[in-house]
């Protein structure tokens, strides 16, 4: 089966990878990691850049679970993407992703990504916050 992970380079991003990393060792599970954005700015919020692209790689390859890596800068929503590769990944058992604490008003201003995807994932959806630092 596979463990699809929603990847920011963030600390909820990095969260989020560490937790589909343990459940991938849990269910002898495959990892597939999808950082993906529009790519039209180098500078996008939330693309990954060569730098967090090896670090991503390093955390993998010493994990030693089975994983891909994927990066998708095509000029597409990254929750279409994220939902259209869990569709495409016949064994997906779960989809995992970042959180962070937002303010009601943050979420209705801004958009919720991680509520479109929960709302609209056909699998399981477990999303995870990055340790705190208090």
């Amino acid at each position: 089966m596979t463990i699809l992970v929603g990847y920011s380079p963030s600390p909820e991003g990095k969260a989020a990878v560490a937790f589909g990393i343990e459940q991938a060792r849990a269910f002898d599970d495959t990892v597939i990691v999808l950082n993906a954005g529009i790519g039209e700015t180098p500078d996008e919020r939330g693309v990954a850049t060569n730098a967090d692209m090896e670090e991503l790689k390093t955390t993998l390859r010493d994990s030693e679970v089975s994983h891909e890596i994927l990066q998708f800068l095509r000029g597409n929503d990254p929750v279409e993407e994220l939902l259209a590769l869990a569709e495409a990944t016949d064994d997906t058992r779960m989809i995992v992703i970042g959180s962070r604490r937002r303010s009601p008003v943050g979420k209705l201003i801004m958009g919720s990504t991680a509520q479109r995807i929960i709302l609209e994932a056909e699998v399981p959806v477990v999303s995870v916050k990055a340790q705190s630092t208090r």
